[in-house]
Formats: structure tokens, sequence, C-alpha cells
């Protein structure tokens, strides 16, 4: 069994991936908003990956549900229900985000 602390270290290896690239483990997604998306669908947010100075990439366990939420996210009609969300989740997700990605930087 992994450890939270050991999937860090394994994600800190893999800090040469880029945008929206897939490991077996990790999907790394730098689209802030498609990002608290996932988050509140329930994807785990496993790191930040802040190699490019430029722009951070949010690291994900990888699911099987993953890339249809993110076709759902960007192609979905608009008031779909698949894309619906609690206002109140998607606003503490944001806020939650903002908050590991400032962190981050200290």
């Amino acid at each position: 069994m992994i450890s939270h602390g050991e999937d860090v270290i394994l994600v800190l290896r893999q800090k040469h991936m880029r945008t929206n690239e897939v490991t077996n483990k990790y999907f790394y997604l730098s689209q802030f908003y498609t990002s608290v998306f996932l988050c509140v669908k329930g994807l785990q947010l496993v790191d930040i990956d802040r190699t490019n100075s430029q722009r951070a990439q949010f690291v994900f366990l990888d699911t099987p549900e993953r890339e249809e939420l993110i076709r759902q996210f960007n192609f979905a009609a608009r008031n779909s229900p698949e894309v619906m969300v609690d206002a109140r989740e998607f606003e503490q997700a944001t806020k939650k985000l903002k908050d590991r990605l400032y962190q981050e930087r200290e």
C-alpha cells in the first residue's frame, strides 16, 4: 500500500510531464476552472506542479471517469444536467484550490 507521502514523491519524480498528459496513475491539467469542476465531481487533487513558473498544473489521481467529465465540462450543452453542480460546492472548491495554489508559492 502506498502512503500519501509516497504518492507525492512519485508525483515529484514525474515533474517532466506537461499539460493534460496522463501517467499510469496521475493526470495533469492546467485549466483552473476545469480543475475546480473535477474537484466538485469527486476527483482527488494530489499535488500542484509548479515546474513551469508561468503556469501551474493541477495533478489529479486519474480515474476512468476523468475523460468523460472533462468532455462534459467542455462540450455539454448549456444547463445540461451532467455539468450542473451546487454553487456552494463550486465556490468552496474554488477557494480550496486557490488556497493550495497560493500556499504552494510560499
